[in-house]
């Protein structure tokens, strides 16, 4: 759902496929037409923004029709009432008419994963990247609860996360409402034991997110910013938004690998190492940690993050006495032994990684998580109905197309480390373009290769076209790699009220022929 696997996540969708050869019937949720659905047995080419009424659509059909797994419902969960009041209204002709997917497509899909035996849901930023991106979440696991799919092998709810170690970030505290080890700034007793670790006090209060952020600097209530290793000018919505609310910084730190397009506006740069330059660990998208090894050296005064971190702590008047990136993982590991406890470099080591929770050196890891839902005198899951709502912004008649973006095959993110391929290295594509279904580029009286205009009510960009049908008829796509095509000064700067994440996958176009002399 909202994933494409084959160009964003590509050895876990070749994974997929070697599965779906032998037999898992695969079902891809998706607007455009990827490369995965070639080995799908059932491609849903769901409007832009519709997820939340098809999955409602979908429960519709499993509790009218008594599929639901009764026993794990009764026992395991709560507020199914309220559920089953949430969808009884979202029949197969309304969905099919909200999300333009047939009635009786949703009906096999749901009869599919309702019997499955063993049904897996994995979703990525397709889902997230949405105004209502919390709730598409809850509802996807609203529909894996109803089921019973989870906390079983092969089962559960698998979310693809958009960059490498996305995952350890956030475990590690990289979050406003977070301390490492996932446990909340607010709560009290994990505080005091970080705080008497550290002999510091730490702010109880939830922070900002990067939107929120972008907000205090605008009305100039935020003076100073410290980015490390991110490259917002490119990567966030309403690029001319985000450049201005920098631009209003008394003071900008950059700490990257390369000079990025933000790294420019920067008063001061930090040469930090890339990821071959370092000892440490990674968290994948399964909660494995695994060990990282330098194979290079780094190039002229470039350091290690951490190493630039303790020097700043040393200029500000605290001391922090580590030598190596172990002594800093043997203090997660002892401040956070519920998760880390029993993951010693040498484990990690000896058995290639280990996934967390693993609180103990004799803990063989977690492979399987959620399987307390299946001791039905312990903890209880609960339902939590949503509504759909439509998109933010949606086509008319000045904006007649909706965008979506995403990514593509060979860059990575924006493209700051990609962009140095060797010449002699042979990529699917080297550019930006407008991807648009064969029908509306006869009416622009388009061709591939041609350039045109893409104008939105925030910005406009200079694109040529591709003529495919991977996109539906009046949707458009375009990924946010390209500099020179900065995608992001179109998108809209509407967000999650509870996430933050800003609206990334629909917003309205306008698309116009450019003549060429």
């Amino acid at each position: 759902m909202g994933s494409n696997p084959t160009e964003a996540h590509p050895i876990i969708a070749n994974r997929i496929k070697k599965a779906a050869k032998k037999g898992m019937k695969l079902y891809v949720f998706d607007p455009r037409k990827t490369d995965i659905t070639k080995v799908a047995k059932r491609h849903l080419p769901l409007r832009v923004g519709s997820d939340i009424a098809l999955m409602n659509g979908m429960m519709h059909i499993i509790i009218r029709e008594s599929w639901y797994n009764k026993d794990f419902v009764l026992r395991s969960t709560l507020n199914f009432n309220a559920l089953k009041k949430k969808v009884e209204h979202y029949t197969p002709e309304k969905v099919e008419y909200i999300t333009g997917v047939s009635k009786e497509d949703i009906y096999e899909t749901a009869k599919a994963y309702a019997h499955a035996k063993k049904g897996m849901i994995a979703y990525t930023l397709g889902i997230t990247e949405h105004h209502c991106g919390v709730n598409n979440v809850f509802d996807i696991a609203n529909l894996a609860l109803l089921t019973g799919h989870i906390g079983r092998e092969g089962t559960g709810i698998m979310p693809l996360r958009g960059q490498n170690n996305v995952q350890g970030a956030g475990d590690m505290g990289c979050l406003p409402n977070m301390l490492p080890g996932a446990k909340s700034i607010t709560d009290e007793d994990a505080r005091k034991k970080f705080e008497e670790a550290w002999g510091v006090s730490l702010n109880p209060f939830v922070g900002k997110t990067l939107t929120g952020m972008l907000e205090k600097m605008s009305d100039g209530a935020m003076k100073g910013l410290y980015i490390i290793g991110e490259n917002p000018i490119l990567a966030d919505v309403h690029q001319n938004h985000t450049k201005a609310a920098l631009e209003k910084l008394e003071f900008l730190v950059v700490q990257d690998i390369f000079l990025t397009e933000t790294a420019l506006l920067a008063d001061v740069v930090l040469p930090a190492k890339g990821w071959a330059e370092v000892e440490g660990t990674y968290t994948n998208t399964d909660r494995r940690i695994q060990r990282v090894r330098k194979a290079v050296n780094p190039p002229g005064e470039a350091m290690d993050d951490w190493k630039i971190f303790v020097e700043l702590a040393e200029k500000m008047g605290y001391s922090m006495e580590y030598e190596t990136s172990e002594d800093i993982w043997s203090e997660v590991r002892d401040l956070c032994s519920h998760m880390y406890g029993g993951m010693s470099y040498e484990r990690l080591d000896q058995l290639n990684g280990l996934q967390y929770p693993c609180p103990t050196e004799d803990h063989p890891g977690t492979k399987i998580i959620h399987t307390e839902f299946y001791n039905f005198d312990s903890k209880k899951a609960p339902f939590t109905p949503v509504s759909y709502t439509p998109p933010l912004e949606l086509p008319d008649e000045e904006y007649p197309f909706t965008l979506t973006t995403g990514r593509r095959y060979e860059p990575y993110n924006t493209n700051t480390q990609t962009k140095y391929y060797p010449d002699n290295i042979k990529l699917k594509q080297t550019e930006e373009t407008v991807d648009m279904h064969p029908h509306n580029a006869v009416k622009l009286d388009v061709s591939t290769g041609d350039w045109v205009i893409v104008r939105s009510r925030r910005g406009q960009v200079k694109v040529k076209v591709k003529v495919t049908d991977q996109v539906q008829p009046d949707l458009v796509f375009m990924s946010f790699h390209w500099a020179d095509v900065p995608t992001n000064s179109l998108t809209l700067d509407k967000y999650d009220p509870i996430s933050g994440t800003a609206e990334y996958k629909a917003c309205a176009v306008h698309i116009e022929k450019l003549i060429t002399n």
